[in-house]
């Protein structure tokens, strides 16, 4: 039986925890609870917390060992764990992805913390890639199975428009990786198979660059229809963890040039396995710096 509030806000995904103040160290068995929640609901949310970034840093820290920021854009000062994710125009991450799966071992979790918030605008919409791979047709669902994708940080981006966001290019892109991850992977904890794609796949194995991009949209179609997202709206002290070995998300830029800025921090994730146990492979790129799962 349950001790804390797991209340959905989605049918597919999503579910707000109330009555639990994350500020705070939790006993192991309420982190087992709020675990249990991540796995069924893929991303639960927690409003009105009084958090700061070390708060924020054991609160994650609760469900594993910690990335560093990112494996090439620049950290918090003095917090070499978090990422700031500033709403500047120019650099906002309006497109559907899993975070640093061009990685080998792409993060397990994911936490934002908002602290400064628009008026209007600026939410976060997280996906079910589970649901997704469940509406496949069988034909389409068994082509995905033994599909292979490579997923990579430097791609033929749009031009950028400011020199703010042609900066923050090269610094994206500064260190280029490339790995190769099965389509659909199997979740390490649940069994459950998902859709494992999103904007940093750009090519699948054995097919032209016309037909990769061509399959990947038919899937990735499945990934974002409405059913299969929960759209969560910002307030100052909110903060959200999602399972990034089984979602995708994207944030919406239509905040016009108000200010957004989040703090995020990663838990370590594991190697990708797909269903007949095959693993994803490094082919460009040490990740040593940023995951201790590498």
């Amino acid at each position: 039986m349950t001790s804390i509030d797991i209340r959905r806000i989605g049918g597919r995904v999503g579910a707000e925890i109330r009555g639990l103040d994350i500020s705070r160290p939790l006993p192991a068995t309420t982190v087992a609870e709020v675990n249990r929640a991540l796995l069924e609901h893929k991303a639960v949310f927690f409003r009105d917390q009084d958090l700061d970034d070390d708060a924020q840093l054991r609160f994650a820290a609760s469900f594993g060992e910690l990335t560093t920021a990112h494996p090439t854009v620049a950290a918090v000062d003095g917090q070499p764990h978090i990422l700031p994710v500033d709403g500047e125009e120019g650099v906002r991450a309006n497109r559907w992805h899993t975070d640093v799966t061009f990685v080998r071992t792409p993060p397990k979790a994911t936490s934002l913390r908002s602290l400064v918030v628009p008026a209007y605008g600026g939410n976060t919409l997280i996906a079910n890639t589970a649901a997704a791979y469940r509406d496949l047709p069988d034909v389409l669902r068994e082509f995905a199975d033994g599909l292979r994708a490579v997923h990579t940080n430097a791609y033929d981006y749009a031009e950028p428009k400011t020199e703010r966001a042609a900066e923050h290019r090269r610094e994206f892109t500064s260190r280029v990786y490339r790995t190769e991850h099965p389509v659909v992977r199997v979740h390490p904890e649940t069994g459950e198979r998902n859709l494992f794609i999103g904007g940093f796949a750009q090519s699948i194995v054995g097919l032209s660059p016309s037909e990769s991009r061509d399959l990947l949209r038919i899937l990735q179609s499945y990934v974002t229809r409405p059913e299969n997202i929960v759209r969560w709206t910002w307030a100052p002290g909110d903060l959200v963890l999602f399972d990034n070995r089984i979602t995708q998300h994207y944030a919406p830029d239509d905040y016009a040039d108000q200010p957004r800025l989040l703090h995020r921090v990663t838990v370590a994730g594991d190697v990708p396995v797909g269903i007949s146990g095959e693993r994803s492979l490094a082919l460009e790129g040490d990740e040593a710096h940023y995951t201790p799962a590498a």
